[in-house]
């Protein structure tokens, strides 16, 4: 199994043009939301203790999951960084102003093809397309920068 720094090296590697990282800044953010919303609107047929389950919290608890293995410090940032996601997705229904589902499409694709405009500048394909776990690894390479900055080891 490789290890997280291996993991962040390999997915740096396609990741070195400078408007390529500014896209990823923006896009890898909006596309973990998207997909949380997109999750949470699909809402399973039990609730626990009186609260409604979707599919959108047993994925963050699976991908938390799977940082903590990578990492004993890195799986905090994203755990926030989720939990936000899962709140604002619940602000969002409750306004009711459009559906999170439709919303979060809509995010999904326009993130998408800035990510793969930003691939096109820097001349390299997409990390995920040798491995899919490379999805995951996104979010994580973004916060091991902001816990660079802070002084926190990943």
């Amino acid at each position: 199994m490789k290890t997280i720094q291996q993991w962040l090296d390999e997915y740096g590697e396609s990741h070195q043009d400078h408007t390529n990282k500014t896209i990823h800044w923006i896009c890898v953010p909006i596309i973990f939301f998207s997909l949380i919303g997109l999750l949470f609107s699909i809402k399973l047929p039990f609730a626990v203790a009186g609260f409604t389950v979707n599919v959108a919290e047993i994925a963050v608890l699976i991908a938390i999951l799977y940082y903590f293995s990578l990492s004993r410090t890195l799986w905090i940032g994203l755990l926030l960084y989720a939990g936000v996601c899962l709140v604002l997705c619940q602000l969002i229904e409750k306004a009711n102003i459009l559906p999170l589902w439709m919303l979060c499409t809509g995010l999904f694709i326009v993130a998408w093809i800035g990510q793969f405009y930003g691939h096109n500048v820097e001349g390299k394909k997409p990390s995920f397309l040798k491995d899919i776990q490379f999805l995951l690894i996104g979010p994580a390479w973004l916060m091991s920068f902001i816990y660079k900055k802070m002084g926190i080891g990943i």
